[in-house]
């Protein structure tokens, strides 16, 4: 198997798109090998053979970035993953909480012939069960302005875009408050220390300020 395409790889190169996926700033060694749970020596040797590979840049200790191949091949990676959990929740009877870990495993498995019979099937979806958007066959990918809750101003209204899946605790909770993916919302109470108050139709919810940093509502 290509090294480009070897699990390591592709869960590398996710992980580096995916931090710069809703902000600007690059992703360093160490915050790499945190997202990954694996040693920063892991995260060195890694990074410099992907460098020769040509897909990321990096000088040593500083941040590291996709280049247009890296880039192309980690969309095809978040593709995989994303059409998996949608799979999953429209077909196979799994919570939005319970997808993530199952996708991860999948996603280097199947055929490229059975995701795109997968795509088919599911009617060409825009967006995964947590609001993430999907990439296309031919890596194109449509994004929507937006503003993380735990930074939006008091009286701000918006539509929830999409929820960072990494814990399914939150999921959970935030299922039972009614919030998810195109929500209504509006924001009663923006500064508090603890929580982020909201306006859910009809009814008042107090948001932990932790859950409302992995929450994007339309701009």
């Amino acid at each position: 198997m290509p090294a480009t395409q070897s699990p390591a790889v592709e869960d590398y190169l996710k992980t580096v798109y995916a931090h710069t996926e809703w902000q600007p700033d690059a992703i360093t060694p160490s915050g790499l090998a945190a997202a990954l749970g694996v040693a920063p020596s892991s995260v060195t040797e890694m990074v410099k053979k992907m460098a020769a590979q040509g897909l990321v840049q990096h000088v040593p200790y500083g941040a590291i970035r996709l280049t247009d191949a890296g880039r192309t091949r980690a969309l095809a990676v978040v593709r995989r993953h994303r059409l998996i959990e949608t799979w999953l929740v429209r077909e196979m009877g799994y919570g939005w909480d319970e997808v993530h870990d199952e996708a991860e495993v999948l996603e280097h498995a199947l055929s490229d012939r059975l995701l795109e019979a997968i795509d088919e099937r599911l009617g060409r979806p825009a967006r995964d069960p947590h609001g993430d958007a999907i990439p296309r066959a031919d890596g194109t990918l449509v994004s929507e302005p937006a503003v993380r809750l735990d930074e939006a101003p008091t009286g701000h209204v918006g539509r929830v875009i999409r929820i960072s899946d990494r814990d399914p605790a939150v999921l959970r909770e935030l299922d039972g408050a009614g919030v998810g993916p195109g929500s209504e919302l509006r924001v009663a109470d923006g500064a508090g220390a603890t929580s982020v108050t909201v306006i859910v139709g009809d009814d008042t919810r107090a948001i932990p300020r932790a859950a409302a940093a992995g929450i994007w509502i339309s701009a």
